[in-house]
């Protein structure tokens, strides 16, 4: 016989039990990257990305409301988001931090629109930054891709609240 959910009445005062409960999904890591308005370059770990549609081509991301990054991606026309390979924890650590260059020392290419394409990511999409949708406490981007690229490798995914190789 089945026995009931450990939780079938979910406590909501407590949101870090519901954030324990998503990270029980595994995802895949990606680095958002664009520039400010002095161009400079501006990147951050996120991963909450997903495809919407094929045609056209596009794809989500979100970033919380009351982040101090959120306007550099308002503001400009375009991102690019690297997905992660297995190999590049210390990449998607280094973006989550605080630290004051995040891409000091880092390779990267330029895309077509001038932003940073990361080396070694799995796959990059070139985005026009299409639309935004306040939700709750984040802000859902969806992104029109005009280019891509990507190559076969296993990707870094996170789970549990850390990064793991698949």
């Amino acid at each position: 016989m089945n026995q009931p959910s450990k939780a079938a009445t979910p406590d909501f005062s407590d949101p870090r039990a519901f954030r324990t409960a998503l990270s029980q999904f595994a995802t895949g890591v990606t680095i958002i990257t664009t520039r400010d308005e002095q161009g400079e370059f501006f990147g951050l770990t996120a991963s909450s990305f997903n495809s919407v549609s094929l045609t056209p081509p596009l794809v989500l991301w979100s970033l919380l409301q009351n982040a101090r990054s959120l306007p550099f991606f308002t503001s400009n026309s375009h991102y690019v988001i690297n997905v992660l390979s297995a190999e590049q924890a210390p990449l998607a650590e280094r973006f989550a931090s605080r630290i004051e260059n995040r891409f000091e020392g880092v390779p990267y290419d330029l895309s077509e629109t001038g932003l940073p394409i990361l080396s070694g990511s799995a796959a990059w999409f070139e985005c026009h930054n299409r639309s935004r949708y306040p939700e709750g406490d984040h802000v859902i981007f969806v992104g029109e891709v005009e280019r891509f690229a990507y190559e076969a490798k296993p990707p870094l995914l996170y789970h549990g609240g850390k990064f793991i190789s698949a």
